[in-house]
């Protein structure tokens, strides 16, 4: 089993899709964000997953700005690990993508297997994924559906993307208008993770109503949790959680109650 580096929980505050219109606590620049670490790191959350936005408030990815970034959050909030992400949103290529992890060279990065491997040449892709595991940098390989798992595996087996420094995100439902995820849907992804050549590191996120309960499932299986606005703004009761720190409390009260955590 390769090295586990991220924590139990991640938080990730704001997504690259929503705004203040969708809820006035979801952080939008870079001063907001360290505020609202601090508060999930306080609450439980040892990382975060960072989106960074432009000066309209839109998905970006600046290089500059995710360096800005890391410089603050290395200032302000160093005992928490930053993931960046690399997410395409329709609006980046797989080229444009690698360039961002290239320039920043982050501790930790999240590259969703379905924008960054289709229809790419095999010696670009190796190396690329080679680059990032000779540098140390965690890879999270974000996982949509099941059949991604065998896709991944088939690019491990071929030592296309290595097995060194990667973990994984299986990702339960969609981003859409009233997505509710369910523990069971995790069933699938757990089973097909025996097809992969090796055990490896891996977390849940979810959305809607059941997400605590989603992410508690996985902990109880041996994976971690992503838990935030960006994917689900109601707590366990449906009630609008007032921050990210909200989700993150209900989440690591659960985790407490669990035996054996």
């Amino acid at each position: 089993m390769t090295m586990s580096v991220l924590p139990k929980i991640m938080v990730a505050p704001n997504g690259a899709r929503k705004t203040h219109k969708d809820h006035p606590a979801l952080p939008m620049n870079l001063m907001e964000m360290v505020a609202e670490a601090k508060r999930c790191f306080a609450a439980g959350a040892e990382a975060l997953h960072a989106h960074v936005r432009n000066k309209d408030g839109g998905h970006t990815l600046d290089a500059g700005l995710y360096k800005e970034l890391l410089q603050e959050f290395e200032q302000q909030v160093p005992q928490m690990m930053v993931q960046i992400t690399t997410e395409a949103v329709g609006m980046y290529t797989a080229e444009e993508q690698r360039a961002l992890v290239r320039a920043v060279r982050p501790r930790c990065v999240s590259i969703a297997v379905r924008e960054m491997t289709p229809d790419q040449n095999p010696t670009i892709l190796t190396d690329f994924y080679q680059e990032l595991s000779a540098d140390d940098v965690n890879v999270q390989h974000i996982l949509y559906a099941p059949e991604e798992i065998d896709k991944l595996a088939e690019l491990m087996r071929s030592n296309i993307i290595p097995t060194t420094n990667a973990e994984l995100l299986l990702v339960l439902g969609r981003y859409q208008k009233d997505q509710e995820s369910q523990p069971s849907d995790l069933t699938p992804f757990i089973d097909t993770l025996l097809n992969l050549p090796m055990q490896l590191p891996w977390g849940v996120c979810a959305f809607g109503k059941s997400e605590t309960a989603c992410l508690q499932s996985a902990i109880s299986l041996g994976g971690k949790a992503r838990i935030g606005f960006e994917n689900n703004f109601h707590n366990s009761d449906g009630s609008i959680a007032e921050g990210n720190w909200e989700r993150v409390a209900e989440l690591r009260a659960a985790i407490d109650s669990m035996p054996n955590q």
